[in-house]
């Protein structure tokens, strides 16, 4: 399995670039994980990795709990594609044409969230899924 969190702008908070670095430190121990940022939406499908499973992150998207979360992420790992990768748009969201191709849509909450604090969001809860998956402490679900 490998990562990719491909997103619209710059994180150029320094608090929040170290704890999305941090994050993204952890998830690398358990799986090759990039961040690809793009300058705006257009740009957003030709930044995909050939042949991932793309999934969106959008209000209106799948919400799920992060043991749930974890579990999905497994299957998508083990159904053949090999690379996930998860798009976060700017303030006006993804694009609806690379919306509709998705193969999911997630929402991390029902509030919109900036797209800067949405990726350390979903960089937490990849590296939470990553322990939840292994049974390690981080993760006090169930």
């Amino acid at each position: 399995m490998r990562l990719a969190v491909v997103a619209v702008g710059r994180i150029k908070e320094r608090g929040l670039r170290s704890v999305a670095d941090d994050y993204l430190s952890r998830i690398r121990r358990y799986v090759r994980c990039d961040e690809i940022e793009v300058r705006d939406a257009a740009a957003l499908e030709r930044a995909l990795p050939a042949g991932a499973r793309v999934v969106a992150l959008e209000v209106d998207g799948n919400a799920l709990g992060s043991e749930a979360f974890a579990r999905r992420l497994e299957r998508w790992g083990s159904d053949g594609k090999g690379v996930i990768a998860f798009v976060i748009g700017a303030a006006d969201g993804i694009p609806k044409e690379l919306s509709a191709r998705a193969d999911e849509r997630l929402s991390l909450s029902a509030m919109t969230l900036p797209h800067r604090l949405a990726r350390v969001v979903l960089l937490e809860q990849l590296y939470r899924a990553m322990t939840i998956l292994r049974g390690e402490p981080y993760a006090r679900e169930g």
